[in-house]
């Protein structure tokens, strides 16, 4: 059953943080010298057990489903971090999870979802999107967890936008990568039900920006010259209606950043921070230096660190 949109509420948010308190860390929020005079912060999502911002939707998603629903287990699609969330979760609950995974997951991510105890069935972009949309896959009778058009999943990312309020009062800008809308809409309901003036902005890559694209003709669009690439974790193909009237209130803009500014922005993210960020984990970073993100304090999530080391060290070494 597909259920209507509606807001994500401060009191959803608060719920899901008391619901996934045991299995869901709270990140810290360091400062990046960046070398200039700008204030960024790093919102350390890729220190969670799974690596990755996903687990706090999936915990809170898998934990809301009747002991019914749960019983029949739980599927999900992903290019892997949602499949870990989900895994993850599912596995709390001692019930089996299948992950619909999109044939382009890096080798780590697909092994990480198999030790988690998921089955994995393989499937292109596109029939993973078609599944996205509709909400069902041939052949699978469980219960449906969508991995961004989720009302518990997208409350429980909220939790990382109250976490980055209280750690940074004087915040004014926060930057979230743009994948199929779940992470910046859970933020941006928690930052917008607290501080309406605080800048809520979405990260995407050049090759994937159909966020930025629907911002510039008002409506949800898709993008013509999609571009698989090493960010794996962001950037659709399109933004379907349902995300467009979740995150457009409670966004304020997009900023798009070419591969060359994602892999330095890895690249930086390694040095000062000692920590590794996957394409997608970077983008928030690359938007923040651009001048697009006007000045700080600016928080950037770093939403996953699930990659290949052979990958990144390719990436940030070239």
């Amino acid at each position: 059953m597909i259920h209507p949109v509606r807001p994500i509420s401060i009191d959803d948010i608060e719920q899901a943080r008391e619901r996934i308190a045991g299995t869901v860390l709270r990140t810290p929020l360091v400062r990046i010298d960046t070398g200039d005079k700008r204030e960024i912060y790093l919102k350390l999502e890729n220190l969670q057990p799974t690596n990755a911002y996903k687990i706090r939707g999936a915990a809170n998603a898998v934990a809301k489903l009747s002991d019914e629903e749960r019983a029949r287990g739980v599927w999900t699609i992903s290019a892997g971090n949602a499949g870990q969330g989900v895994a993850y979760a599912a596995r709390a609950f001692g019930i089996p999870s299948t992950v619909v995974a999109i044939e382009t997951a890096p080798q780590t991510k697909l092994d990480r979802m198999r030790a988690l105890g998921a089955t994995i069935v393989p499937v292109s972009y596109d029939d993973a999107w078609v599944a996205a949309e509709t909400h069902q896959f041939p052949g699978l009778e469980s219960t449906f967890v969508h991995p961004f058009d989720n009302h518990d999943f997208i409350a429980g990312h909220g939790t990382m936008g109250l976490e980055i309020l209280e750690d940074l009062p004087g915040v004014k800008t926060v930057i979230c990568a743009i994948g199929g809308g779940g992470l910046i809409t859970g933020v941006g309901s928690a930052i917008k039900g607290k501080r309406l003036n605080v800048r809520v902005l979405g990260a995407e890559p050049e090759t994937a920006a159909p966020y930025a694209l629907s911002l510039r003709e008002g409506g949800p669009r898709k993008f013509p010259d999609w571009q698989a690439s090493f960010v794996d974790g962001a950037g659709g193909k399109s933004v379907t209606e349902r995300m467009w009237q979740r995150m457009r209130p409670v966004t304020d803009g997009a900023i798009t950043v070419t591969l060359d500014q994602t892999r330095d922005a890895m690249r930086l993210i390694a040095e000062r921070s000692r920590t590794i960020a996957e394409g997608a984990g970077a983008l928030a970073l690359a938007a923040a230096l651009t001048e697009e993100a006007r000045e700080g304090p600016i928080v950037c999530v770093v939403s996953g660190g699930n990659i290949d080391l052979a990958k990144f060290a390719e990436l940030v070494a070239g």
